[in-house]
């Protein structure tokens, strides 16, 4: 860089030829005394060594040559002053380069350095170079840095020493040194140096890792222009790109020095193609396990096939590597269109994840929604044998037997990893995925473990927010993020989209907030953890239906779910995903803990539950299930109760419970304070020898008085005829149209009050 060449700026000060009454002996500013007439200087017009030149007599202790015009110095240049001299007669002095640094208001700026470094002249005759180099930044190799404040400079020669000594001056040079200083002073390896010429036809690669190779230490620089890299290029140095790189889908940058989105963005000019190459270097690089987006927001007007971005591993991937810091913008564009397909197909629940004999199955897309009669809530094309016509199903299908006519929608997703076949240890972190109702966010691998989603916002997708397609949710971690409908303002029952879903096992959805969803969660798989979570659908439709804020999936369901905040909505258990829904075997819906959340409503139509078990085939039971601490409160309107069946497709065996805890629960505005435990106290006015002590559909899920285990006397037990006695009844359990009450038979009729605990279980 030369600020001569490019600007047009004059640093050479005239030669002595032109006249010497531009040189000073002073200072150099106006007003000060010069050479011209002087008698302590005059120009020799043919010396031997250096043509015309002044000759200068040291008289002062510290002689000047300053040159009277202003030589300006600019922030980011560095001038060189360079003078050649020679001793002719007298003591041998010492020489250096000087100047005055003037600033605004042409006022001496203080406290710089003026004087470069002494050279001691050897001898008479003998040429020696003088140099020193002044600029604005105080860096290696700069002998007089000014500051900003510095605007222009007097510059020339300082000569100490014993007065009497003659020296001659050849014309004083003054040269922009920019490029090279920089070059060698901040370290810039120009990759045309190495042979890169950036046409976009020529292939850079070579020269690229040339001067990666050649700058130990130093920056990559590449200038303006369009390199193409045809072949797979790593850069160790850190690297700076004022031009940009093309290269082929296949081939990778990889850059391990200064490895995050703002690079890669320099490099290719745009955002979508960037991020693909930075998470293609990303799985193809050990050197680093995270890919920082740098606060960026990358717009995005098509779905990312994340898998085509790395062909070369599409087969799996599991080494930790995370994404974050960044957000995603969904733009615009026909690319987000839902496709819907239909075909006949052939289901068969000895073979329950798959389909044969389907009709047209090339057209079916991999991670397609199923649809159709006897299919249950996210039902997914996992993968498909076109040769064989079949489709392979993320779960079973519950009551879909014979051949029908089947759906299949496929939504479009922001970040798609269904292209690979298994994806381990993978996360995202602190990024906000802006779908703006136009996409779905992420669809994770058909297999794979430990997928997670930490401190992000997942923010108006279209149809789903996190979609598992099979078991690459297998212990998914989904933690302080935040999911926000698109249909927040739709009522209830308009509402389609859902948040998230899983198929497999170990989910932890921890301190999450969802808004106004169709569902926060269908979960498929076991030994899940929701913990912490605030998630709400309500409108403000009075009497307004609420839908399923949490659908657990599947009988033995072993999970915990507490300290959460189930806001106008309900956790629904089913068994819609087995195969033969009716209960023959095992454990049956067990294994369930639901422990201190908060459960809130208000303006709900009386009938609406938090709890609700939804059984698709008959002669299922409760079995180690424990509902505890929980506090219950509707407002603006009371509710019956909190806790049923849905009987639409099977009732409870309520005769088959076991180990069923509900207790210390609290219940504001609801009607049914149910328990099981259930205490219930019974006043027995008029003496009678049989007492029906009622537990008026107080214990839960409809459960039976099939056990009790304690009946205590409250006072004393009179006779018919007054007289206090002391007896114990025995207990005659299923009593009532309803078998939930309880007869207490005693040796003859009494009258009194009684506490009796009641169970729904044996």
């Amino acid at each position: 860089m030369s600020k001569a060449i490019t600007d047009g700026i004059e640093f050479m000060p005239p030669a002595f030829a032109n006249g010497l009454n531009v040189w000073s002996s002073g200072d150099g500013t106006p007003g000060s005394p010069t050479y011209d007439g002087s008698g302590t200087g005059a120009f020799v017009p043919a010396d031997a060594d250096f043509g015309g030149c002044l000759e200068i007599l040291k008289v002062s202790t510290t002689q000047r040559l300053r040159y009277m015009g202003q030589t300006p110095l600019l922030p980011g240049c560095y001038l060189q002053v360079k003078a050649r001299v020679k001793a002719i007669s007298g003591p041998l002095p010492e020489v250096r380069i000087a100047g005055w640094a003037g600033g605004a208001g042409d006022v001496q700026v203080t406290g710089v350095v003026e004087q470069g470094p002494v050279t001691q002249l050897s001898g008479y005759g003998t040429v020696h170079e003088i140099t020193a180099i002044v600029g604005t930044g105080q860096r290696p190799g700069v002998d007089m840095p000014w500051g900003v404040q510095a605007l222009y400079g007097h510059f020339g020669l300082d000569i100490d020493g014993a007065n009497g000594a003659v020296i001659r001056v050849d014309d004083i040079e003054i040269t922009d040194v920019t490029g090279v200083f920089l070059r060698n002073l901040i370290s810039l390896v120009d990759v045309r140096d190495f042979g890169a010429i950036g046409d976009g036809v020529a292939d850079d690669s070579a020269a690229f890792e040339a001067a990666d190779q050649a700058a130990n230490g130093r920056t990559v620089f590449v200038p303006e222009g369009t390199y193409l890299l045809a072949q797979n290029t790593s850069m160790a140095s850190e690297i700076d790109f004022e031009g940009t790189v093309t290269m082929p889908d296949d081939k990778m940058l990889l850059l391990t020095k200064n490895f995050d989105l703002p690079t890669y963005i320099n490099a290719f000019g745009n955002e979508t193609l960037a991020f693909k190459k930075a998470f293609q270097a990303l799985l193809n690089n050990s050197d680093h396990e995270s890919l920082d987006l740098g606060g960026r927001k990358i717009s995005v007007s098509e779905p990312i096939d994340m898998a085509a971005a790395v062909p070369n591993r599409q087969s799996g991937f599991s080494t930790r590597r995370v994404i974050r810091n960044g957000q995603f913008d969904v733009q615009s564009s026909s690319a987000w269109d839902t496709e819907t397909f239909t075909s006949v197909a052939t289901y068969n629940p000895n073979d329950p994840t798959r389909l044969v004999n389907v009709a047209n199955v090339a057209n079916i897309p991999v991670g397609a929604l199923v649809q159709g009669s006897g299919v249950g809530r996210e039902i997914y094309v996992r993968s498909k044998n076109e040769g064989a016509g079949e489709i392979t199903l993320n779960a079973p299908l519950y009551d879909a037997a014979g051949t029908q006519t089947f759906t299949f929608q496929s939504f479009k997703y922001l970040l798609d990893f269904s292209g690979f076949s298994t994806l381990r240890k993978f996360g995202m972190e602190e990024i906000e995925f802006q779908c703006n109702g136009r996409s779905s966010a992420i669809r994770l691998a058909p297999s794979g473990s430990t997928f997670a989603v930490t401190n992000c916002f997942i923010s108006r997708p279209k149809d789903r927010g996190i979609t598992s397609i099979g078991t690459g949710c297998q212990g998914m971690l989904i933690d302080n993020c935040q999911f926000l409908s698109t249909e927040e303002s739709f009522n209830v029952e308009d509402r389609k989209s859902i948040a998230l879903n899983s198929t497999a096992n170990d989910v932890k959805l921890r301190h999450n907030r969802a808004v106004r969803f169709r569902h926060f969660a269908i979960l498929g798989g076991t030994n899940n953890m929701i913990l912490g979570n605030h998630f709400f659908q309500g409108d403000s439709i009075p009497q307004g239906v609420r839908s399923a804020g949490l659908v657990m999936i599947g009988t033995y369901n072993s999970s915990t779910i507490s300290g959460n905040y189930v806001d106008n909505c309900s956790i629904q258990w089913t068994n819609e995903r087995d195969a033969y829904p009716v209960y023959t075997a095992g454990y049956s819906f067990s294994s369930m803990a639901i422990t201190d959340n908060i459960f809130y409503s208000s303006e709900v139509a009386p009938w609406f539950t938090y709890l609700v078990i939804r059984p698709y085939g008959a002669g299922h039971f409760l079995n180690g299930v424990i509902v505890t601490g929980n506090k219950f409160r509707s407002s603006s309107g009371r509710i019956t109760r909190v806790e049923r069946v849905d009987t639409t497709y099977a009732d409870l065996n309520k005769y088959a419970h076991r180990d069923v805890t509900f207790e210390s629960n609290t219940f504001h505005g609801v009607d049914q304070k149910v328990s099981n435990p259930l205490r219930v106290r019974y006043a027995q006015g008029s003496a009678s020898q049989a007492w029906t002590v009622q537990t008026s559909a107080q214990l839960p899920f409809g459960g039976l008085a099939r056990s009790c285990d304690a009946v205590t006397v409250l006072g004393p037990l009179r006779t018919a005829f007054g007289s206090l006695t002391f007896a114990n009844p025995y207990v005659e359990l299923e009593q009532g149209a309803s078998n939930d009450a309880i007869n207490l038979r005693w040796p003859e009729a009494l009258s009194g009050e009684v506490s009796a605990i009641v169970r729904m279980e044996r």
